[in-house]
């Protein structure tokens, strides 16, 4: 994954353009109401959904895998600490979020990477803080395309392998994390005029008072 996506930072630059998701805009609005002032971007890319966090006030950690994707975003003006590696790698840092948005990357990750890395965003969550996350919904186009690798996982292009959820697996997969609530969305492809919705489903879990670390 590592050669792919320090591939395609190098090769395409700012390949989704620099509006954010609409997804980051809505988690902002939750983060806001929640109060949350300090978030953790696993995934930073570039920071097309960071610049949103930062112009509206927020402190922004970031973790990305590409190095070229970390200095198309210093070229961008983006100044936030940023950790350059695999989220897989997680904690880089002792600090606990109060916030943690995750746009599009889990479904990445295999079964074993999924599991661990939801381990330590969650760990690195303030009590009462809470974490959005959205992955890929078995609603949209992409499902079943592409080579068959397991079962709801497929490989879509050379490199890239997507687990594909519905809410059967969502809940499997989030429960232990104190998930309150998740939604399918229809995410716009802005930067590519006339294209269809990618369907996505929208997670949000909350960490309690009580809530226990989970072991490394």
């Amino acid at each position: 994954m590592i050669e792919y996506w320090e591939s395609r930072f190098k090769n395409e630059g700012a390949m989704w353009k620099f509006d954010p998701s609409d997804s980051a805009i809505n988690a902002m609005e939750f983060f806001k109401y929640e109060k949350i002032n300090e978030i953790l971007i696993p995934g930073f890319g570039y920071g097309r959904n960071a610049k949103l966090f930062i112009d509206n006030g927020f402190k922004v950690t970031g973790i990305e895998i590409s190095g070229s994707a970390i200095d198309l975003a210093r070229t961008n003006g983006i100044q936030c600490t940023i950790h350059h590696g695999s989220v897989t790698s997680m904690p880089f840092d002792n600090k606990q979020y109060e916030g943690i948005f995750c746009f599009a990357l889990i479904h990445l990750l295999n079964k074993r990477e999924r599991r661990k890395f939801l381990k330590s965003c969650f760990n690195q969550l303030k009590q009462e803080g809470a974490m959005v996350l959205t992955v890929a919904s078995k609603q949209t186009a992409l499902y079943g395309s592409g080579k068959y690798i397991s079962r709801d996982r497929y490989e879509i292009a050379k490199g890239l392998e997507v687990y594909f959820y519905d809410s059967e697996s969502v809940l499997n997969e989030f429960s232990d994390f104190e998930m309150i609530d998740c939604r399918t969305i229809e995410e716009p492809v802005k930067f590519m005029k006339g294209e269809e919705p990618v369907k996505l489903k929208f997670v949000v879990c909350k960490k309690s008072k009580t809530a226990i670390p989970f072991s490394r």
